[in-house]
């Protein structure tokens, strides 16, 4: 089983290598050609602090809980991001969410990898946050399902795109305020109880800003009996400190 885990990666590797090589890219962060991702910009990604609150990830003096996490604990065991939504890490997030550009999926993907892989989570299995039925139509991808497959392929774990499903439309949480965010997505989503009960379940998604949906995806989950619910994203918009 690990062995052809292994192929899959690889296999998923070598397809994206051979699109390049038939497609030359241009890095998702500036245009400069040849590459999907160029030195320049990475160099020039903000990593989040190493402390953070052990739950909603905000950073704070320490790792344990804050005060917030401790008086109304959320639904999620924890989330994290990596980076700071902002510059080089959100033109390549823009590019793979309205661009069309799914190349960068597999790159953010092998770096949220590597970053999972350091915060020593149990995970039993792997799902994308869902988009509602008239924007995937819209799209063509869920741009979450573009980061969290290849995270899966490469962590060995199992993935599942269909686990998490929304139970209705939402608008866009782009220009919503902290409440209206909440107010959008509450109750927005459900959960197959015969696939994640008494498991530990991964939630990816390509950003985090407040929060809101990260908890609503783990209220679902855990609804469906689901022992521990982690959150993980590329980035984090720091706007507010509270995940509602």
């Amino acid at each position: 089983m690990i062995q052809r885990e292994q192929y899959a990666y690889s296999g998923y590797q070598l397809f994206w290598e051979a699109l390049d090589w038939l497609f030359p890219p241009t890095c998702s962060g500036c245009g400069v050609p040849g590459v999907r991702w160029c030195n320049h910009c990475e160099s020039k990604l903000n990593l989040l602090p190493d402390l953070v609150c052990d739950c909603c990830g905000i950073p704070a003096e320490g790792n344990e809980q804050c005060d917030e996490c401790s008086n109304n604990p959320p639904s999620f065991s924890s989330i994290r991001s990596q980076y700071s939504y902002e510059g080089e890490i959100r033109e390549a997030l823009h590019a793979l969410k309205y661009k069309n550009d799914l190349g960068i999926g597999e790159i953010l993907a092998s770096k949220s990898t590597n970053f999972l892989q350091k915060l020593g989570w149990k995970i039993d299995l792997i799902v994308p946050v869902p988009l509602g039925r008239a924007r995937l139509k819209e799209r063509g991808y869920n741009q979450a399902a573009m980061i969290a497959y290849p995270i899966a392929l490469k962590s060995r774990i199992p993935y599942h795109s269909r686990i998490l499903k929304r139970s209705r439309e939402t608008i866009s949480q782009v220009d919503l305020s902290a409440e209206n965010r909440k107010v959008n997505v509450k109750d927005a989503f459900h959960a197959d109880t015969n696939m994640v009960e008494g498991r530990s379940v991964l939630v990816v998604d390509d950003i985090i800003t407040t929060g809101a949906t990260m908890e609503e995806s783990a209220r679902a989950l855990k609804a469906a009996g689901a022992t521990s619910i982690y959150g993980l994203s590329v980035a984090r918009a720091m706007l507010v400190h509270r995940y509602t």
